[in-house]
């Protein structure tokens, strides 16, 4: 027990470092800007920061949330974000262990924070992230549990897809405006090929149950406002590898 402790505060650090990196992701690769370079900066002043201004979490307590040149405010998102990504991964492990579902939970809660970034502040889902995942959760596969089983879940990815993208188009009649973005629906490709088939499916209804009071409470602040849909689902996939919710289970519920 004392060394899952110690291997679990390693974890929480690990997604605090990760978390800083999700953070530039989710910023720069939806505005098409390098991930390297320029390094980490004051948007208002300018200022490059350096190595002691980027320690996750403590930098930004230590300087009271503001920058050390200009004092401007530095936004709590970052922090939430750094945060959230460690307790995630210290959570995947708290659960998992060592395991492919660790790997599955650790994959999916750092798509997750990406989206969380990159759909919150554009409303994009950046191509280059969704594949990349997609292709880390079929190689995981390969890897632990061979080729047939990665090629099943390959299908399954491709049949949620689609799904997802009759569902658009209907969604486009019905309202005669964009329902889903293209985001969302490339997204299942990615549910698919972690969940399965009947689980991905799952997911939607289960997004859209958590999704729910929130676009109420939005919708009766702003009928204008713009929900992004893509960190609900990311949400929904979390909770269903850490609770491992399989069919099995749903149909014993149901029963």
């Amino acid at each position: 027990m004392e060394l899952k402790l110690y291997i679990t505060f390693f974890m929480f650090i690990f997604g605090l470092i990760f978390g800083s990196f999700f953070n530039v992701v989710g910023w720069r690769l939806p505005a098409k800007l390098s991930l390297v370079k320029p390094g980490s900066f004051c948007p208002k002043c300018k200022h490059k920061l350096r190595w002691y201004e980027l320690i996750p979490l403590f930098s930004y307590l230590i300087q009271r949330g503001r920058c050390r040149n200009c004092h401007a405010k530095i936004p709590k998102f970052y922090f939430i974000i750094e945060l959230l990504t460690g307790i995630l991964f210290a959570l995947s492990f708290w659960i998992f262990g060592f395991s492919f579902n660790f790997v599955l939970a650790i994959l999916s809660a750092s798509f997750f924070v990406i989206v969380i970034v990159s759909d919150s502040n554009y409303l994009v889902i950046p191509d280059e992230v969704t594949i990349f995942f997609s292709l880390a959760v079929i190689f995981a596969r390969i890897v632990i549990n061979g080729v047939g089983n990665a090629l099943n879940y390959l299908v399954c990815g491709i049949i949620s897809f689609l799904i997802m993208y009759v569902l658009m188009l209907l969604g486009n009649f019905l309202f005669k405006k964009e329902s889903l973005g293209g985001g969302d629906i490339k997204l299942m490709f990615f549910i698919g090929c972690t969940l399965g088939f009947e689980m991905s499916m799952f997911s939607i209804f289960l997004s859209s149950f958590i999704a729910l009071p929130l676009s109420l409470i939005l919708y009766y602040r702003s009928k204008d406002s713009v929900i992004p849909y893509g960190p609900f689902l990311l949400v929904a996939t979390f909770i269903i590898v850490a609770l491992q919710i399989s069919p099995a289970l749903i149909l014993n519920l149901s029963i």
